[in-house]
């Protein structure tokens, strides 16, 4: 291809422009790259040299660097201004000019790459053999009791721990904490310990207990027939795993009741209901129903025995209650912390009471506007603000599962284009800090929006005589938090060493699904320039970890996450499975990319 002098010269013009343009900036901001510790003050003026160069529209002179077989910049986060001198270098040479001296022009290419590599060992701890990105695991609360758990995810490859703060306790947390560092002793590894601070997240109150009764139905086919009857336990004392279908009923009536004895009750609904006994055991009855029957508490159930003629079944707990909401509806939200209660409707379907839940964050009711965006469990639930008052609002839904969706207590609220002014440290973050500076390697900080929250957290290290001794974990889980992240992470650059999460479940609710792809991309970015390791977070192979098999979506998304340091997986039942899986899919991937950049290894069949 036959080359133009002018446009080179042009495409020269250009590139010197933004070099001088993105030094000059950096430059301006020189109290910021003071203001950070020694080890991050080259990682800072990277980051504000990527910031200033993603403020211009490049994609014209990649086209043009494309065409000339040249890099297109699309990898240089962490070496923009190296990687522009480069480009200029071979431009110059093209032309048979001498190339300009090179400009103070921060890390080289292999030198950003190494010390990212740095900074993730003392963040995540060493990587496993054959494969870069580290395993996170969520520990259950079972790792505090059940060590052989804990050792088989350290053989599987996990590198880092997680013990979330929200759940459990101190006591359980050591006992979890000793597990985990017993196991890496013993099979040699460096397991980091990262705790969770819960965080101020805002949820639904309680919802008043529904009636104490069970539903029994039995199973049938699809043209009506019984495959299976219903079953009901009778008991002197209800076990914590006994089946839902189990009433505590007196000893003598356990003693007396024999197989082929028939029961008859009156159902919730005025029902005329019949049940047989069919198997009797020390303290236990079984029943069966062949239509379908309400039992509550303190129901009277006649016998066919003269022996004994009625008895009355025991108590149950109650079911738990829902609010169905649909779109349409409406629901109050008030900070009166009183039970929650759902819709009543009465024969013409109209509402005549409607439904109401408290908010646990009172907070809230001093920042929300009249129109503003309002979601529920994890966006499962959309509405809008209609109505406020100092200690109320109310909200109509707008999107909902077609039937009506579920909103239970203790679910999840998001008001992802209000700013709520809330600190992501809590007064008990503040408490559990004190456990987590003396017993963990890391803490991951939830709901950090702003670097005032950072500078707060950094005042509690200080207070511990943490600085410099715990690392931090940035949780990316808010819009607030996207947009202010070049000023988070300057902040938290005042200690050794940081990371970043990407909370997708939170994020991707308060940003929106259509960007959540874009998001994480760009936060990924970003954290190059400024050298700081990655934790891809939320729903990593959810399917296998909690039911034994992943969906093919989940495999892609492990995939996908090659771009990070980190893979973090939830607790479940399967979690060793998903360890393996992911710890294997890691490293095939790994042959075939480096971050985000292809790697092309000799193309080989699978092996049959």
């Amino acid at each position: 291809m036959k080359l133009k002098p002018q446009k080179i010269a042009l495409l020269i013009e250009q590139l010197e422009e933004l070099q001088s343009t993105i030094e000059d900036k950096a430059v301006n901001s020189q109290d910021k790259i003071d203001a950070v510790c020694d080890t991050y003050k080259e990682s800072a003026r990277s980051l504000l040299h990527y910031q200033a160069f993603r403020q211009f529209d490049v994609r014209g002179v990649q086209k043009q660097l494309r065409n000339l077989g040249l890099s297109r910049l699309a990898n240089a986060e962490g070496h923009v201004m190296a990687s522009l001198h480069n480009a200029l270098f071979i431009l110059h040479k093209l032309l048979g000019e001498k190339p300009p001296k090179a400009r103070r022009s921060g890390y080289s290419v292999k030198k950003a790459n190494r010390l990212l590599a740095s900074h993730t060992k003392s963040v995540l701890g060493y990587r496993s053999k054959g494969r870069r990105v580290r395993i996170m695991v969520t520990q259950p609360t079972e790792a505090a009791y059940d060590y052989p758990l804990v050792e088989q995810m350290v053989r599987d490859g996990m590198n880092c721990a997680r013990v979330n703060c929200a759940h459990d306790n101190p006591e359980t947390w050591k006992k979890i904490i000793d597990n985990v560092r017993k196991a890496a002793t013993a099979n040699g590894r460096n397991v980091k310990i990262a705790m969770d601070l819960a965080g101020p997240k805002i949820r639904t109150g309680t919802i008043a207990p529904g009636p104490k009764l069970r539903k029994c139905k039995p199973e049938r086919d699809r043209k009506g027939h019984i495959i299976q009857p219903s079953v009901v336990y009778l008991v002197d004392q209800v076990a914590e795993d006994a089946p839902d279908e189990t009433f505590p009923v007196a000893r003598d009536v356990l003693q007396t009741l024999q197989v082929g004895d028939k029961l008859e009750v009156t159902d919730t609904r005025d029902k005329q209901r019949s049940l047989k006994v069919v198997a009797t055991s020390p303290g236990q009855v079984q029943l069966h129903a062949y239509e379908t029957c309400y039992l509550a508490t303190g129901m009277e159930v006649k016998t066919d025995r003269n022996d004994l003629p009625i008895f009355s079944l025991g108590d149950v707990t109650p079911l738990e209650q829902v609010l169905i909401l649909r779109e349409g509806d409406t629901l109050l939200i008030h900070k009166d912390p009183r039970d929650g209660e759902p819709a009543i409707i009465n024969e013409d379907g109209e509402v005549e009471k409607e439904a109401h839940v408290s908010c646990q964050l009172p907070e809230v009711f001093e920042r929300i506007e009249e129109g503003e965006v309002i979601l529920f469990d994890d966006g499962k639930i959309t509405g809008e603000i209609l109505q406020k008052n100092p200690d109320a609002f109310r909200v109509k839904i707008t999107r909902a599962k077609i039937n009506g969706a579920k909103l239970k207590a203790e679910k999840g609220i998001n008001f992802p284009t209000t700013d709520l002014g809330i600190s992501g440290l809590t007064e008990k973050d503040k408490e559990d800090l004190a456990f987590v500076a003396e017993h963990a390697d890391v803490v991951n900080f939830s709901f950090v929006n702003s670097a005032e929250d950072v500078e707060e957290l950094l005042a509690e290290f200080r207070k511990h005589d943490a600085l410099d001794k715990l690392s931090i974990i940035l949780k990316i889980e808010t819009r607030r938090a996207y947009n202010n992240l070049t000023e988070i992470l300057l902040a938290a650059m005042q200690t050794r060493y940081i990371g970043v999460m990407i909370a997708r479940g939170d994020l991707a609710v308060e940003t929106g699904w259509n960007n959540i792809g874009l998001i994480q991309r760009e936060i990924v970015s970003k954290c190059n320039a400024a050298h700081i390791p990655v934790v891809w977070a939320t729903q990593v192979l959810e399917s296998l970890a909690k039911k034994g098999l992943p969906s093919r979506s989940e495999i892609t998304d492990v995939v996908n996450a090659i771009q990070a340091e980190c893979v973090m997986l939830n607790k479940g039942l399967y979690i060793t499975h998903a360890i393996r899986l992911l710890s294997r899919i890691l490293r095939d991937t790994e042959k075939y990319s480096s971050k985000k950049e292809a790697l092309l290894p000799r193309q080989e069949k699978l092996e049959v």
